[in-house]
């Protein structure tokens, strides 16, 4: 509507009846997911992935580490691709935003804690971790907690 302010398209009470806009939680969700996506995209990228000719699909001999720093392969790669679609889908809703959030975090610190006590030589790394890979996993989880459980309250009773 042109000419319609903003206050006037939602009514003159000002109350935002109309349909509201992403909750905290959501956008929460939403960023996340993105970062994620971003991250997966990046691992398949020459430079930013160093040692790249040296990216497995999968197992410890994977050589290639994104900013130099964390280990990754094809498989590492398309489950943060994979983990960053499902955030974006999920923020469609509160309920879900919150799932994501806390359920992701649940997820990242049993793989911070998996990383940790497996030898990351062996064949039971096989996404592959590296000790960088566990504690971001660890901070993952946590912040990803924080999130789902701060940007979402409890409903209020009269």
């Amino acid at each position: 509507m042109a000419g319609v302010s903003r206050a006037g398209a939602r009514g003159a009470s000002g109350s935002g009846r109309g349909r509201p806009g992403p909750t905290l939680v959501q956008i929460a969700a939403a960023t996340v997911g993105a970062v994620f996506l971003l991250v997966g995209v990046l691992g398949f990228i020459p430079g930013v992935t160093t040692d790249y000719d040296r990216l497995g699909f999968a197992g410890h001999a994977s050589g290639a580490q994104l900013f130099g720093v964390f280990q990754v392969s094809v498989l590492h790669n398309l489950v943060h691709l994979a983990f960053g679609l499902a955030g974006l889908v999920l923020a469609r809703t509160v309920a879900w935003s919150r799932l994501f959030l806390v359920g992701g975090s649940a997820v990242y610190l049993l793989l911070s804690l998996y990383g940790l006590v497996i030898v990351h030589r062996s064949e039971a790394n096989f996404l592959p971790l590296n000790q960088a890979d566990d504690w971001l996993h660890l901070g993952l989880g946590l912040g990803m907690l924080g999130l789902g459980l701060l940007t979402t309250r409890a409903p209020v009773r009269p």
